[in-house]
């Protein structure tokens, strides 16, 4: 089975990790200095969690809004189960993994009592233990789970479970806002769901990365385009602390943002309206340009994870892209899967 190891997350599918919308936007007029598609909601997430002692500092009032690509990288707590197959034998094929009741979407914490945050640590203690069974914890949803599995002997004389995993994520996307008082940013406006199981990832470290997009995919009718770019694996910018459906959420130095851009007020939402407004994207390059749209609708607190919703009118953002399209927030994904 070829695979790469955990530290390095391998090119192994596409994936758009988020929505269209998820970008610095300013206001027009005297209605609010500024919001972000989001940004009732995701500045809440932190400011709430950092309340409950889990993370390292809450969000204030002023923050800057950004607007700019970043690469991502995430690597999982626990190995996240993203399919079952047979493993083939001599005597036929064999279902490990699915007898004993393992599922798509189930996370893998320990293995005979030991932690397990790698494909590699879960392969290792397979080949250990051969045909012997092995303890599984793993969570589904709510719940805690204990299983017993031997895996089999396959045709190759090698043995396995029949599980294919995934331990690690990477990809580009949006850094919305930074919040100078405490060193916290956000970035997407959604959380980073697996591209198999739509489950969302359980976040043991991660950072973000320098990026640069490349290329645009004009979107048309039907068929929505992309953006695409790349990213600088060898130097971090900020560390991560929370996957949320909100966004996820980190700390970095100031001196990485810059002074270019001041702190703007957060708009609460009954401050928003329907109407002009300009964004902040980064389409080309490294550069953060400002764009005009329209606010068409706005959805009512607790309507999931929508705050607005937005139409580009800007005749050059409208040139280059065709309008809001997949990418303009994440072009690509890294991965790394394995069947152990």
């Amino acid at each position: 089975m070829e695979q790469e190891k955990k530290k390095g997350p391998g090119v192994l599918g596409l994936l758009l990790l988020g929505a269209a919308v998820c970008l610095s936007l300013s206001l027009t007029g005297d209605r609010a200095a500024a919001v972000t598609a989001s940004a009732p909601a995701a500045v809440a997430a932190p400011r709430q969690a950092a309340a409950e002692g889990e993370l390292p500092a809450a969000v204030g009032r002023r923050v800057i809004p950004l607007g700019k690509a970043v690469g991502i990288k995430l690597f999982s707590d626990g190995v996240l189960v993203v399919g079952l197959s047979p493993v083939e034998t001599e005597e036929g094929s064999s279902y490990p993994g699915r007898d004993c009741g393992l599922k798509a979407g189930d996370v893998i914490t320990h293995i005979n009592g030991g932690e397990v945050d790698t494909i590699e640590e879960v392969q290792a203690l397979v080949a250990q233990s051969e045909d012997e069974p092995l303890t599984i914890q793993a969570v589904r949803g709510q719940r805690q789970l204990q299983l017993t599995a031997a895996a089999v002997e396959n045709s190759q004389g090698v043995y396995q479970l029949g599980v294919w995993l995934r331990d690690s994520m990477a990809g580009i996307g949006t850094m919305t806002f930074y919040d100078p008082d405490s060193g916290v940013f956000g970035a997407l406006g959604h959380g980073i769901n697996d591209v198999d199981t739509a489950m969302l990832m359980p976040l043991e470290s991660g950072s973000i990365m320098p990026a640069s997009v490349s290329e645009v995919k004009k979107g048309a009718s039907g068929a929505p385009g992309e953006l695409h770019g790349q990213f600088d694996l060898t130097r971090d910018l900020g560390t991560l602390y929370a996957n949320t459906n909100l966004g996820i959420f980190g700390q970095m130095p100031q001196e990485t943002v810059g002074s270019a851009v001041e702190p703007v007020e957060v708009a609460s939402r009954e401050q928003v309206e329907t109407g002009p407004a300009t964004i902040l994207t980064n389409i080309q390059g490294d550069e953060v340009e400002e764009f005009q749209v329209e606010i068409t609708h706005l959805y009512p607190e607790g309507d999931g994870t929508r705050s607005m919703m937005i139409q580009v009118t800007d005749p050059a953002l409208l040139e280059t892209t065709g309008g809001i399209v997949q990418g303009m927030v994440v072009s690509y994904n890294r991965d790394n899967t394995g069947n152990p």
